[in-house]
C-alpha cells in the first residue's frame, strides 16, 4: 500500500513539473516567498489591523480569497511561459518570468512587513516608492 502511494504522488510530482518544464531553485523560491507573501500580508490584517487591502484594515477572507487566486493566476502564468520556452527552443520566458514574479513577491513581502511597524531603511523605501510609481505610469497595479 505505502509503496502504490508513494507512486501515484511521485506520478503527480512528475506530471506537475513536467507542466513547468522541470523544476528548479528559481522555482522553489518563487513558492516559498509566495508563502511568505501570504503568511505576512494574513499576520498584518489579522494581528496588526494595518492591511492596505481593506477599508478597515483587519483580515476579510473575500480579500484573503483574491489574493490567493492572484497567486494560481501566477503559477498558470510560469506554466504559460514555460510552454513558450518550448515552442521557441529557449530556456529564457520561463526564468524571466519567475524572476520578476520573485522580485514582485520581495516587495509585497517588504511592504506587509512595513504596515507591521518593522522599521525599514529608508533606501528601501525610497525603491518601492520608485516602483510603484512607475508601474501606475504603465498601468500596472
Amino acid at each position: 500500500m505505502k509503496t502504490a502511494f508513494l507512486s501515484v504522488v511521485g506520478m503527480i510530482g512528475g506530471a506537475i513539473a513536467g507542466l513547468f518544464g522541470g523544476w528548479s531553485a528559481g522555482m522553489t523560491t518563487l513558492v516559498i516567498l509566495m508563502g511568505v507573501d501570504v503568511l505576512t500580508g494574513f499576520l498584518a490584517a489579522a494581528v496588526f489591523h494595518n492591511s492596505d487591502k481593506t477599508e478597515n484594515g483587519r483580515a476579510e477572507s473575500r480579500t484573503m480569497e483574491k489574493g490567493l487566486i492572484r497567486k494560481l493566476c501566477v503559477v498558470l502564468l510560469i506554466i504559460v511561459a514555460s510552454r513558450l520556452d518550448l515552442v521557441l527552443g529557449t530556456e529564457i520566458v520561463r526564468d524571466a518570468a519567475v524572476i520578476g514574479f520573485c522580485v514582485n513577491e520581495c516587495l509585497s513581502i517588504v511592504e506587509n512587513v512595513g504596515l507591521m511597524g518593522v522599521p525599514l531603511p529608508k533606501v528601501l523605501v525610497d525603491a518601492i516608492a520608485v516602483l510603484k510609481d512607475k508601474a501606475n505610469e504603465d498601468g500596472e497595479v
